[in-house]
């Protein structure tokens, strides 16, 4: 896809980016539109292969660095590295998130605890190292969140991921207002359905059909669509908005 300049010159750091997912999109996206581009993930493979990848298009404006986001020494490393790299971080794309489908009579406090840490406070932990550069730097800069329709709409076999979205959601509009003084935004997106391997790995296609069937569109948004929405948000295009979570959804009732 041609860029229109969105992200000219801004350092931008992802988490969850490698693969063909919403975070992979991301980078491409903001690579695309001329950032500076940090791609972060857990698994050191897939990374390097994503990062490769996208280095052979855009060289040294990509780096990768390994990251969990439910361990806190890995999130501050991400983030040192980032700015030490590039000398500032402008915008923070939080991607990483954990789902799983179990009824709440079958939920073991494990299964929740492991997707709340990873989506809910996760989000914290890379939010707050990167708000702390930001303010720090003295320049503004932007959050963008990734969290889901189930934040407002239910479905079963989804009391953990809902919860844990709903969350981001709460998060995004109080730390919004805590980071305005600093003239730092934070916003995020709730797409519905964007189909993508690891999703289509763990939902059933019985499922993901009837899902599809509900959107407007008859169809699944593709990362990029979620993508571009997000990099609409980190841009000084979206500078008025903050503590917005803004749906990328086709869905009907």
């Amino acid at each position: 896809m041609n860029g229109h300049h969105l992200l000219d010159g801004k350092v931008v750091v992802i988490t969850a980016a490698a693969g063909t997912g919403i975070g992979g999109a991301a980078a491409r996206r903001c690579l695309e539109e001329g950032a500076q581009g940090v791609i972060s993930d857990q698994h050191h493979g897939r990374l390097a292969a994503t990062r490769d990848e996208l280095a052979g298009t855009h060289g040294d404006r990509v780096l990768s660095q390994p990251c969990d986001v439910t361990d806190e020494a890995q999130v501050q490393a991400l983030i040192e590295v980032a700015a030490g790299h590039f000398g500032r971080i402008d915008v923070l794309i939080n991607n990483a998130g954990l789902g799983g489908t179990a009824s709440v009579l079958d939920l073991t406090d494990e299964q929740w605890r492991q997707v709340l840490d990873v989506t809910l406070t996760g989000t914290f932990r890379c939010s707050r190292a990167a708000l702390l550069r930001m303010v720090a730097q003295g320049h503004g800069g932007a959050v963008v969140n990734n969290a889901s329709v189930l934040g407002w709409r239910a479905q079963p076999g989804q009391a953990h991921y809902a919860a844990a979205k709903a969350g981001v959601m709460a998060f995004t509009r109080c730390a919004a207002l805590d980071v305005a003084p600093h003239g730092i935004r934070v916003n995020a997106v709730a797409p519905s359905l964007a189909i993508h391997p690891h999703l289509a790995k763990v939902t059933s296609e019985d499922l993901l059909a009837d899902l599809a069937r509900r959107e407007a569109f008859g169809r699944a948004a593709e990362p990029w669509e979620v993508a571009n929405v997000m990099v609409f948000l980190a841009s000084d295009y979206a500078g008025y908005m903050t503590g917005e979570v803004v749906s990328v959804s086709a869905q009907h009732p």
